[in-house]
């Protein structure tokens, strides 16, 4: 049985090491940045690897047939230290790609490439900030500290932000859009700052602000290794059934 290793920490990572299982020996890797991950339904790993080195090493040790990058879009320093990893170690590497949001019509979007550049493009008036972008970039805020905000995150932001006023909200999506409506009006959200992730879990709050005529300032996606890719667990997956089942099985 071939040896799969998953790189995850999204929902899709999940879902295809429960659907790659039964056909192949999965260990799914997690960065161990959550306190509490959901259940994964498989083995798992938790923690980091040393650099492309130290993965490298372990796609040896363990005699590791194919590495899958299926960490957040965001996870740039790590997906490149894959792609290097599976060159050092001779090992074939696919990705999931998850497809970005795009704006449509009404959107009020402003796109910048940082959570830095995020801090100055809210301006220098006060305004109510909805901050959904995870406890990693938020620090970068107390740069603008005039502005209110609402920061959500899956685990606590420690320490706290060095602004005069943020209000915190602990959560774990995903988040349908009549709560994302109901959240933004509570608090008087006059803008949402947002990550690109894509995928459905946490579109709720881009339709909400679209719908309430909000702006959204969008940190856009890094750029990623070019490797083969796939943009959904089902085509993935069928791409590893191909690399995982012999040819003379498939019909070749």
């Amino acid at each position: 049985m071939k040896k799969i290793l998953i790189l995850g920490g999204t929902t899709e990572a999940r879902q295809l090491a429960g659907k790659l299982v039964a056909r192949a020996s999965v260990m799914l890797s997690l960065a161990g940045r959550t306190e509490s991950p959901v259940a994964q339904g498989v083995p798992v790993r938790s923690g980091g690897f040393g650099g492309a080195e130290g993965l490298a090493a372990y796609l040896r040790e363990t005699g590791t047939d194919l590495l899958i990058d299926a960490t957040h879009p965001y996870a740039a320093q790590i997906s490149a230290n894959a792609t290097q990893a599976a060159r050092i170690a001779g090992v074939p590497i696919l990705a999931l790609r998850r497809p970005g949001w795009e704006p449509v019509e009404d959107d009020r979007w402003t796109q910048v490439d940082t959570s830095g550049e995020a801090a100055q493009a809210l301006g220098l008036a006060p305004r109510r900030v909805f901050l959904a972008l995870g406890r990693q970039e938020v620090a970068a805020f107390e740069a603008a500290p005039q502005h209110h905000y609402l920061i959500r995150s899956v685990d606590p932001v420690e320490p706290k932000l060095a602004v005069p006023d943020a209000s915190y909200l602990l959560a774990r999506g995903p988040f349908r859009e009549a709560e994302e409506r109901a959240l933004l009006e509570k608090h008087r959200i006059d803008v949402v700052v947002s990550k690109n992730s894509g995928g459905e879990a946490t579109y709720g709050k881009i339709a909400s602000a679209r719908a309430l005529g909000i702006e959204v300032v969008m940190v856009r996606r890094p750029a990623l290794p070019d490797v083969p890719a796939a943009e959904t667990v089902e085509a993935l997956a069928a791409m590893v059934d191909h690399f995982v089942e012999p040819a003379a099985e498939r019909g070749v």
